[in-house]
């Protein structure tokens, strides 16, 4: 995560708190048609449609996205967990660009801005926002899963939250390609299947399964960390806000739902540090660390875990 100094200040200039129109109607189809699928999906599988190398097309491709969302653009690029050698750092940043959540400059400024405010006022994404009646918080479940994203306007500004990421060249080039990026993660599936199964048919099941579920399940997992894992969830470590631990999306969020360890100790590179609790995205960083790619990588220290239990 070494930043390069890009001596091209205007590159800089285009990553502003919330995104044009394009990419607003952008974001608004990812995460809607995606959604608007599951329930077919449903139908499509139980008749049949649905083959081996959908599965697996679908496997991969949640895998890829969701550990460039969490490895990179969470513990990564925001927090600092770890840093990457060059070639990583793309590597994280193009499979995090694949998932649909927006450009990473952008991402990581509303993530740091997120923890700075966490259930406070300004956090872009708390579900606490309205108050602590049922009403209110049932409307800021709602407006925490998805709908800052949608239509909220207290985005982080990049300049302020992210300097360092506008200030590497790897990174803003793959921010001010996302568009392009997102076209291949939408057709790559498709384009894979068609080749695979040599018809427009593997085609045409490989873009429903591992474009659009693939696409509505990642977001989804995603979202429940901002809304379901700060509405609910164990508390076994101290933290300034309301986020707890959500066993049952562990697996789907590859450890990203150890929530209430991450707020309490928001650099350590492992969040599921307590006996039993399964965190994918720690193992791939150790693999990383082992293979010399990453380096620097902030584990768990026992002394100051111990420091943060609660009770």
């Amino acid at each position: 995560m070494t930043a390069a100094p890009d001596s091209d200040s205007s590159a800089s200039d285009e990553f502003q708190a919330v995104g044009g129109k394009l990419e607003r109607g952008l974001i608004w189809v990812f995460i809607v048609v995606p959604t608007l699928a599951l329930l077919p999906g449903i139908f499509f599988a139980w008749g049949g449609w649905i083959s081996w190398r959908d599965i697996v097309l679908l496997v991969v491709f949640y895998v890829i996205t969701t550990t460039g969302i969490g490895a990179g653009y969470h513990r990564g690029f925001t927090h600092g967990s770890f840093k990457s050698k060059r070639g990583l750092k793309i590597g994280l940043a193009i499979a995090g660009s694949l998932a649909l959540e927006g450009p990473v400059v952008r991402w990581v400024a509303d993530h740091r801005k997120h923890h700075k405010f966490s259930d406070r006022e300004g956090d872009p994404h708390s579900p606490w926002r309205y108050g602590t009646t049922a009403w209110a918080v049932t409307k800021g479940f709602v407006f925490a899963h998805a709908g800052w994203v949608l239509w909220g306007e207290d985005r982080a500004d990049p300049k302020q939250y992210a300097p360092d990421l506008m200030n590497d060249r790897d990174m803003a080039t793959i921010s001010r390609h996302f568009r392009g990026l997102a076209a291949i993660s939408l057709l790559a599936p498709a384009l894979i299947g068609g080749l695979w199964d040599r018809s427009w048919h593997g085609a045409a099941t490989a873009f429903f399964w591992a474009t659009l579920v693939r696409i509505a399940l990642m977001h989804h997992v995603t979202f429940s960390i901002n809304s379901i894992c700060h509405v609910t969830g164990k508390k076994p470590f101290e933290a300034r806000d309301r986020s707890g631990n959500v066993w049952w999306l562990a697996i789907l969020s590859q450890g990203e739902s150890w929530h209430n360890l991450h707020h309490a100790d928001p650099t350590c590179a492992r969040h599921g540090v307590l006996r039993g609790q399964v965190d994918i995205n720690a193992w791939l960083i150790k693999w990383f660390e082992r293979f010399g790619w990453a380096y620097d990588v902030r584990w768990p220290n026992q002394e100051r875990l111990a420091k943060k239990l609660s009770g």
